[in-house]
C-alpha cells in the first residue's frame, strides 16, 4: 500500500541521531516522518539502559534508559508522524524524483528526502550455537543486561571477552554471589582500566574456552549447569548458574542500503560514504550517526548530534534554495516564545 502524504524529509531510525534530525527538521519547518524497526525510539542506547552516559555535551551523567526519554520528548517537539515495528526493505526514487521507501509490510513510504540514521543497521545479538538454547531465552539465557537488579545474589557466567562483556561483568560483580567470565582467546580485547578492574576482583576467569554444553534443571525449563571446556588442556568443568549471559557482538543487517538500486556509495563493508556535512553520493539522501563515515568523523552521540543538524540543513536548502543556511538557535528563535513562556510560568510557580 502507497502512503499518499509526500513528507519533506523521511528519517530511517529512531537512535540518538534519528531522533536529533527530527527535532532539528521540526525547526527548520520540514513536514517530518521517523521509521524505526524497533517497537520502541532509542535505538542501540537500549542495550544499555542502565549504563551511565558522561559524554554527552552539557548533559551531567544520565542512565540510557533517561536519555531515550529525554531524546524522544525532544524529538516529538513538532509532532512529526512516527511509525513503529517497519522495516524498510527497500529504497529507490520515482518518475516524480521522489524518494519511494518500501517496508516488509508491503508499505511504500513518499518522500523528498531521506536521512539515513540506522546506526550499524539493524542489529541482531549473535547467538550461541547450542542445538536447543533458544528455549531458555524466556527464563535465564541473555543476550542483553536490561535490569542489574535481576541478577542481585546470582550466580553468573558470562561469555564474551569484548568491552559490553566485560563492562557487564564490572558492573555484575560486585552484587552477584559469584561470577564466571568464559573467553575463547587468552586475554580480552576492551578498554585498558575495564579490564584491569575485572582482572582484579573475585570474578572467576576461564581464558581459552567455550561453553560446550548447557544443562537444564528437571523441570527443563532454565539453565542449571554449563559445560566449560578449556582447548589449552582439554579438561571440561561444570560450573553451575543461575544466569548465562552471551555477549558475542551483533550482526548488522543493511541489506536495503547495499542493494539499494540508487547504487548508494558504501565503504568498509558497512559504512554509507558521505561528507563532512552529512551528504552521500545521491542527492536528497543524508547520512547521520554511525552509518556516516567521512574523514574527521566523531563516533559519539554528541557527533551524531552534528550530523543529524548537518542532514536536515542540506535538505533544507535542497527543498528551499533561499532558506538559511542553518536554523536559528532556540534562544533566539520565534517558534520556542510561547513554550518558553510556559516553562518560566511553571518554574516560578515552583519557587
Amino acid at each position: 500500500m502507497q502512503h499518499l502524504d509526500i513528507t519533506d524529509v523521511t528519517i530511517v531510525g529512531g537512535g540518538p541521531a534519528g531522533l536529533y534530525a527530527s527535532f532539528y527538521s521540526g525547526m527548520r519547518d520540514l513536514s517530518t516522518r521517523i521509521i524505526e524497526y524497533q517497537p520502541k525510539l532509542g535505538g542501540k542506547v537500549h542495550v544499555y539502559p542502565e549504563k551511565m552516559i558522561w559524554d554527552v555535551g552539557g548533559l551531567t551523567p544520565v542512565t540510557g534508559a533517561t536519555l531515550i526519554d529525554q531524546m524522544a520528548e525532544q524529538a516529538l517537539t513538532f509532532d512529526p508522524e512516527v511509525i513503529l515495528n517497519e522495516k524498510v526493505t527497500k529504497i529507490e526514487k520515482n518518475e516524480d524524483n521522489l524518494f519511494v521507501l518500501t517496508s516488509h509490510s508491503g508499505n511504500q513510504y513518499l518522500s523528498k528526502t531521506v536521512i539515513l540514521a540506522v546506526g550499524g543497521g539493524i542489529l541482531n545479538p549473535i547467538k550461541i550455537d547450542i542445538e536447543g538454547a533458544d528455549r531458555f531465552e524466556v527464563t535465564n539465557l541473555h543476550y542483553t543486561v536490561q535490569s542489574l537488579e535481576h541478577f542481585k545474589n546470582k550466580n553468573i557466567i558470562i561469555s564474551g571477552g569484548g568491552n559490553s562483556a566485560i563492562d557487564w561483568a564490572n558492573e555484575l560483580e560486585p552484587i552477584a554471589k559469584q561470577l564466571h567470565m568464559v573467553h575463547r582467546k587468552n586475554e580480552f580485547t576492551g578498554h585498558e582500566a575495564h579490564i584491569s578492574q575485572i582482572m582484579n576482583s573475585t570474578a572467576n576467569i576461564h581464558f581459552n574456552s567455550t561453553i560446550e554444553k548447557l544443562h537444564a534443571n528437571a523441570q527443563g525449563d532454565q539453565i542449571e549447569a554449563v559445560e566449560i571446556r578449556n582447548h589449552e588442556t582439554n579438561q571440561e568443568e561444570e560450573v553451575k548458574t543461575d544466569a548465562l549471559i552471551i555477549s558475542y557482538g551483533y550482526e548488522r543487517e543493511l541489506t536495503f542500503i547495499k542493494e539499494s538500486p540508487l547504487n548508494i556509495e558504501i565503504e568498509r563493508d558497512f559504512f554509507v560514504k558521505g561528507t563532512s556535512k552529512s551528504a552521500t553520493s545521491i542527492e536528497g539522501l543524508y547520512a547521520a550517526g554511525d552509518i556516516l563515515s567521512f574523514d574527521g568523523k566523531v563516533h559519539l552521540i554528541a557527533g551524531a548530534f552534528v550530523d543529524a543538524a548537518n542532514a536536515v540543513n542540506q535538505a533544507k536548502l535542497l527543498l528551499e534554495p533561499d532558506a538559511t543556511a542553518k536554523a536559528r538557535v532556540s534562544s533566539h528563535n520565534d517558534k520556542f516564545n510561547s513554550r518558553n513562556k510556559a516553562l518560566l510560568r511553571h518554574l516560578y510557580q515552583k519557587s
